[in-house]
């Protein structure tokens, strides 16, 4: 359904201006993945409102995407696996939030190992400089590291999901 509102979204940008517009397929690629985020996006918010946490969501789908911009991790196969695990993180947390207050030193420092250790972890479509990978490492450690002083489980929780999608899955082959 998305890839089809991007194509004809698209198809209409192309029609208007011809000349001074990419192709239809790097516009619909573009188009696709704002529509998609748009649609994470609205849904977690309205049901964080139904669920009287919107707050919360808003503040889960915000410290997931700053840190998973200098992080980087893994995407999942299909956008729409995307799009429903996103959006069950995203209203999930908020919910699930209140039962681990108790351990929320222990989160952030499981999110602070493994960022230490595998941060970042770019996206093969970005083009990123190794030079950079550095300073997202440290950007990532002290973005995790800032919710010691914060506190909030809902951002603990938030950071511990997306630092679980940075540990490489696959074993390294060996001769």
């Amino acid at each position: 359904m998305m890839k089809t509102l991007a194509y004809r979204i698209a198809e209409s940008i192309k029609r208007t201006d011809p000349e001074r517009t990419h192709s239809i397929e790097v516009m619909q690629y573009a188009l696709g993945i704002i529509l998609n985020t748009l649609f994470i996006f609205i849904t977690s918010l309205l049901l964080g409102w139904a669920t009287g946490r919107m707050g919360d969501t808003l503040l889960v789908f915000f410290a997931i995407a700053i840190l998973r911009m200098c992080s980087g991790g893994t995407h999942l196969k299909s956008v729409w696996a995307c799009n429903i695990v996103s959006i069950v993180i995203c209203t999930g947390i908020p919910l699930l939030s209140l039962l681990f207050d108790d351990v929320l030193l222990y989160i952030n420092a499981v999110s602070l190992v493994v960022m230490l250790l595998f941060a970042p972890r770019p996206d093969a479509n970005v083009h990123i400089s190794r030079g950079a990978y550095p300073w997202l490492k440290v950007i990532s450690v002290l973005l995790v590291a800032l919710n010691f002083i914060i506190g909030s489980s809902v951002v603990g929780l938030a950071f511990l999901v997306q630092s679980l999608t940075i540990i490489p899955l696959r074993r390294r082959k060996t001769t």
